[in-house]
């Protein structure tokens, strides 16, 4: 891997040693990033993608959000952008997977478009090549995150996940779901993605304002998945991700 993604590695591997010291809920999205985060080093190497720099800079650049996030939330609880205080102060005995859920959907909704606008420049914005390029390496994440889901279930349970028969039963249709979600919060993620550069070309308060607003409907977001139920199934006829309202 590049030193790089072997730096991001470290740093979340030395966050998660301490967060399973504590017991602290936050190992189990943090781990299960962590080991994605070494799948994508491991696709980077294989020639996966298009830009393989490019993509580096953006799996660093988008981690780091989340990273910093965690750290500020140990630091001062009150201090993390919205949606991570929701997905944070979520109940303690919530099961491994709904913090899993939980931080996933802040991470993407919330915490990609903002990482894409700032790795994809204004001039690539108006290279029609290098924009179907970045948007093509997008896309490709998918496909490693889709390849963990069936590995991340038994992780999951191996971490102490109360499986009831239902659940197992359900697990097929579950990691469909997951599927089905990952490609339609791409999706708005890429729109959200195009109204921030809309905004940056009319300068930092119109972005500052749009990524307030992205702020708003992705905390709200981690809101709506606190309620009880199959929240995998349920996701996949109501959507994971959010959408910025009209400029």
């Amino acid at each position: 891997m590049t030193a790089p993604v072997d730096e991001l590695i470290d740093r979340m591997q030395g966050l998660l040693d301490g967060l399973t010291a504590e017991g602290n809920p936050a190992r189990h999205f943090l781990g299960t990033y962590l080991r994605t985060t070494r799948a994508v080093g491991a696709a980077i190497d294989a020639g996966r993608f298009e830009d393989p720099g490019w993509v580096t800079t953006w799996d660093v650049d988008f981690a780091g959000l989340y990273l910093d996030a965690l750290e500020a939330h140990r630091r001062d609880p009150a201090s993390p952008p919205a949606p991570w205080r929701a997905a944070f102060g979520t109940d303690p005995s919530t099961r491994p997977e709904g913090h899993v859920l939980l931080g996933m959907n802040a991470h993407i909704n919330f915490d990609l478009p903002q990482s894409l606008v700032r790795v994809i420049g204004p001039a690539d914005f108006t290279d029609p090549t290098v924009l179907d390029s970045r948007r093509r390496d997008h896309e490709r994440i998918d496909e490693v995150l889709a390849g963990r889901v069936s590995e991340e279930d038994r992780e999951l349970e191996a971490s102490g996940s109360r499986r009831t028969p239902l659940d197992r039963v359900m697990g097929g249709a579950n990691r469909a779901a997951a599927r089905a979600l990952l490609r339609e919060s791409r999706r708005r993620v890429w729109l959200n993605t195009e109204a921030l550069h809309a905004a940056r070309l009319s300068g930092p308060e119109a972005l500052a304002r749009r990524v307030g607003q992205l702020e708003e409907v992705s905390a709200a977001r981690v809101a709506d998945l606190t309620r009880g139920g199959p929240v995998l199934l349920r996701l996949a006829v109501f959507g994971f991700g959010v959408s910025l309202p009209p400029a």
